[in-house]
């Protein structure tokens, strides 16, 4: 049958269940314990003789004047067992359940917890109650949503049937509790910035511009977590702060890479990078033993152990080792040529996005995890010069099975440095750079007013993909899909 025609045909048994006096959508449900709670307290509950259930029926089988069937609700699946000459109501009420309740429907069961004679676990129903009618069926029990898209685009019925995905959601929850925790164990104060931004800072990436009414203004979708904001609070004397929260970037779409997305940014006054990443070490190994039970994982082919040591690699060694390129020696066009002959897309030509497109191709070489420094000053616009190198900077990357899994910086905290390399960046911007940093000048005013030596860092919810060694699309709950043409 057709989608419309069931549609219609359970239409028409609403209509039916409304004139035999039943409320097709209730609104409350009287239910005593979760499915999971019932089963496990099954002998003490079987004791108490009456138990109230409720779950969408998953299954049923029908055996003349009985039925048994499925019930789910999300905590766990039980079978149910209805009989027409003990359910309260007789044959009228075994007669309506009969015919005008499917599978799909959320119902409400009232009866006792017993075995059966194969020793499984049901409740036998005295009394039922529908919760919700469904007006569309659901996918073939063995198969599901078998086309990604599809799967992906109706999340609520691929969490129904695949457990693998309902994990990612328990789990990903789990894993943003434990980096909240570590974080709060150790001090940071949690703290929420504007998403809505006149100047975007924080990373190099094509904002969202949208407009703001009441002020009459162009606004920007936050491109960080609160960079700039956070370290104005470092300015205003707090030593320790984080935030996770959304952040979009409207940029291409990739197994690693969406448009909006969770990310944790901290910022630690009177440390440096070096104290930072040391911290950010332990916060990986703290939220991966949380959530997954384990630091040892196998990520895109590679054998990933969290709790071993992570050596630490020199950016432009790494990148020559790789590329035969020095590159404080080469040309543009000699980077360009190299990055034509590895096959390597570039759209942008200035000597940053070049440079970058190297380190791109370079680190997916690196297995890890491994911690990444010595980047150089032109591609850092935040963060602080070294003492020992004026052409590098204080900043690491984590790299994990060949891709940046988090960084961070002793952060910029010269006025007169800070509105110097935001000019060249806004140079960048001119010539065609999108992703180069605006020119925030607020932000330069703030730090002349004096921000002490202070560490940052910040990573996304790719990390928790990686664990899960799937695509962090798929590790979203609702990832945003293009709309669906009406035929």
């Amino acid at each position: 049958m057709a989608l419309d025609e069931i549609r219609k045909t359970k239409i028409k048994k609403v209509e039916e269940l409304r004139k035999s006096g039943v409320d097709p959508y209730p609104a409350v449900s009287l239910r005593t314990n979760s499915i999971a709670e019932a089963l496990d307290n099954y002998e003490e509950w079987k004791e108490k003789k009456t138990v109230t259930l409720a779950g969408r029926i998953m299954a049923r089988r029908e055996h003349g004047g009985s039925v048994f069937f499925d019930i789910n609700d999300g905590s766990g699946k039980i079978q149910a067992y209805i009989k027409e000459d003990t359910i309260d109501g007789g044959k009228e009420a075994f007669k309506l359940f009969q015919e005008l309740i499917d599978i799909g429907d959320f119902i409400e069961l009232t009866g006792e917890l017993k075995d059966t004679q194969k020793k499984e676990k049901t409740i036998y129903v005295v009394k039922y109650k529908l919760l919700s009618k469904a007006l569309l069926p659901l996918p073939e029990k063995w198969h599901g949503l078998q086309d990604v898209e599809e799967r992906l685009r109706k999340r609520y019925l691929d969490f129904i049937f695949n457990d693998e995905s309902r994990e990612v959601v328990q789990k990903k929850a789990v894993f943003w509790n434990a980096v909240r925790e570590f974080h709060i164990q150790h001090g940071f104060l949690e703290v929420e910035t504007p998403v809505l931004e006149t100047t975007t800072g924080g990373a190099d990436a094509t904002p969202f511009k949208t407009y703001h009414n009441a002020l009459d203004i162009d606004v920007y979708l936050r491109i960080s977590a609160g960079e700039l904001w956070q370290k104005r609070l470092m300015v205003a004397g707090f030593e320790k702060t984080f935030e996770i929260g959304r952040i979009f970037r409207n940029e291409g779409m990739s197994p690693e890479h969406l448009q909006d997305y969770t990310q944790c940014e901290a910022y630690w006054a009177y440390a440096n990078y070096e104290d930072m990443y040391k911290f950010l070490q332990e916060c990986y190994r703290y939220a991966a033993e949380k959530t997954f039970g384990t630091l040892k994982f196998k990520i895109n082919g590679f054998d990933i152990d969290l709790g071993a040591d992570w050596p630490i690699l020199d950016y432009t060694e790494e990148i020559k080792k790789c590329t035969g390129i020095d590159i404080w020696e080469a040309s543009e066009k000699e980077i360009k040529d190299k990055l034509n002959e590895l096959q390597v897309l570039f759209d942008i030509e200035n000597r940053v996005r070049l440079i970058d497109a190297l380190w791109k191709f370079c680190r997916k070489k690196i297995g890890g995890p491994a911690i990444v420094i010595n980047e150089p000053k032109i591609i850092s616009p935040l963060s602080k010069t070294s003492s020992k190198n004026p052409d590098i900077t204080e900043r690491f990357y984590f790299i994990i099975a060949g891709s940046e899994m988090g960084q961070g910086y002793s952060e910029l905290n010269d006025p007169i440095d800070q509105r110097e390399r935001f000019e060249a960046q806004e140079e960048l911007r001119k010539a065609g750079d999108k992703e180069a940093q605006m020119n925030d000048l607020d932000f330069v005013e703030a730090l002349e007013y004096g921000m002490p030596p202070t560490a940052g860092h910040g990573f996304s919810e790719r990390l928790f993909s990686f664990l899960m060694d799937k695509p962090i699309r798929e590790t979203q709950i609702f990832p945003l899909m293009r709309p669906k043409l009406e035929k």
